[in-house]
């Protein structure tokens, strides 16, 4: 399997060779922190050699859970917000069909999948229960304490809503928990009432926790080889073990980060061009903005699917304030092909008759790169051979350690998340 690479040729006018040269002692000394835990939130580190060190009695019990969830349940919800969902959906969007919900059942091979919890929308709640309620339901409620409102909330409404369609019993048997091991209310609750329950390890944050069972439950229930996700991973954290920027893309690509950042682009754009991405997109920026938006630091990170996003935003990316670079995600291989016909009537395109419909977005995608560039908007290219579950979980492990670096660059601790807590504090003070 080939690896995931950086090719930072598109910011030459904004990187040179002496600029990460300069970075080189300051990389050495952050991995260390990482890895020998001495910097700050070392206490949250477990996801570095999880690939390699996974719970593998714990990966059993989570494919014969979503093999009776495949086999039974015809709506999987999945009830979670934040890191709790965010990985999940990033999966199931990237590697099942685009409108896997909308196949027949035996073309699907499993359940419709449905994310509650991550909004506290009266709408979509009532929406929601029409859709699903005179079908067979399954549920996986994910949280660590159990008492984040949005999920605690939408959970009551679905727990409530599943007694009254199939009995206390019944409900029991067809509700998950993925929580803490020994604390919380979701724990206490899950031991009260019979719930089968995953482990979210003690030292493994939110963002940090898609290749724990928050995000392998989902995956195997939509029918993805989460093994093979694990392996991606494990290849990943091989291959980004080096402590010089040389020999290890991922530190290459946080240091570049910084290095823009001090240049004044304040702002990272993720451009993705398959719509499979666009939940990866929504997974990076909780990743990084949670990481490192703290202290008044911290890259604004925001993320686009093109060519949708250039007829809103391309304007200002080229012609906008210069505060802007851009990380795109080159997919190498498509994971569909369909070639384009000449039509009976000439729309001014019959000259592609014959091409694949991938390559006119590669060519939208190295058109844009080169325009973008000549704006002024440095762009980073991270190339990923395919779409398949190895390669999901070598892009979640090659973020999480470049965030990791880069959080620590920049001199904040890349784990904890003070100013999410004040949201949280200021609006139960008003409910009360």
């Amino acid at each position: 399997m080939h690896p995931i690479t950086l090719n930072y040729e598109k910011s030459s006018n904004y990187i040179k060779e002496g600029d990460l040269a300069a970075y080189a002692a300051a990389i050495k000394q952050c991995h260390e922190m990482l890895h020998q835990g001495t910097g700050p939130g070392s206490d949250y580190r477990g996801w570095l050699d999880l690939p390699a060190n996974y719970d593998r009695e714990e990966i059993r019990r989570i494919k014969a859970a979503a093999e009776d969830i495949r086999g039974q349940a015809e709506v999987f919800l999945v009830v979670g917000i934040g890191g709790s969902y965010l990985g999940a959906r990033a999966a199931l969007e990237m590697l099942r069909h685009s409108f896997y919900n909308e196949l027949p059942a035996d073309q699907r091979g499993g359940p419709r999948i449905y994310f509650a919890g991550h909004n506290l929308s009266s709408a979509y709640m009532r929406h929601l229960l029409d859709i699903v309620g005179d079908k067979e339901i399954f549920l996986n409620i994910i949280s660590k304490s159990g008492t984040t409102t949005e999920p605690a909330l939408a959970f009551g409404l679905l727990k409530d809503f599943m007694e009254n369609k199939y009995g206390k019993m019944e409900a029991s048997r067809r509700i998950y928990v993925t929580t803490d091991r020994q604390r919380g209310k979701l724990r206490e609750l899950a031991e009260a009432e019979g719930y089968e329950s995953f482990v979210i390890p003690d030292d493994i944050g939110g963002r940090y926790s898609v290749l724990t069972p928050v995000g392998l439950l989902p995956m195997a229930a939509a029918g993805i080889d989460i093994e093979e996700v694990l392996l991606g991973a494990q290849a990943a954290a091989k291959d980004l073990m080096a402590d010089d920027w040389r020999d290890n893309h991922a530190y290459r690509y946080a240091a570049i980060r910084n290095i823009l950042y001090e240049k004044g682009f304040i702002t990272e754009i993720l451009v993705s061009y398959e719509p499979q991405l666009a939940s990866f997109g929504e997974w990076f920026k909780q990743l990084f903005g949670e990481s490192e938006g703290k202290e008044g630091k911290g890259i604004f990170p925001a993320a686009v699917n093109f060519s949708t996003d250039l007829h809103s935003l391309g304007q200002y990316i080229q012609e906008g304030r210069r505060h802007i670079f851009e990380t795109v995600l080159n997919v190498e291989k498509s994971s569909e092909e369909i070639r384009l016909q000449a039509g009976e009537i000439d729309m001014g395109f019959n000259y592609l008759a014959g091409k694949p419909l991938s390559f006119v977005n590669e060519k939208a995608m190295e058109g844009t790169i080169t325009a973008h560039v000549k704006g002024g908007a440095p762009n980073l290219i991270i190339n990923v051979p395919e779409l398949t579950p190895y390669y999901f979980g070598y892009m979640t492990y090659f973020f999480q350690k470049a965030c990791a670096l880069s959080g620590y660059l920049l001199g904040v601790n890349p784990f904890d998340q003070p100013g999410v807590e004040a949201y949280k504090k200021e609006m139960r003070e008003l409910l009360r």
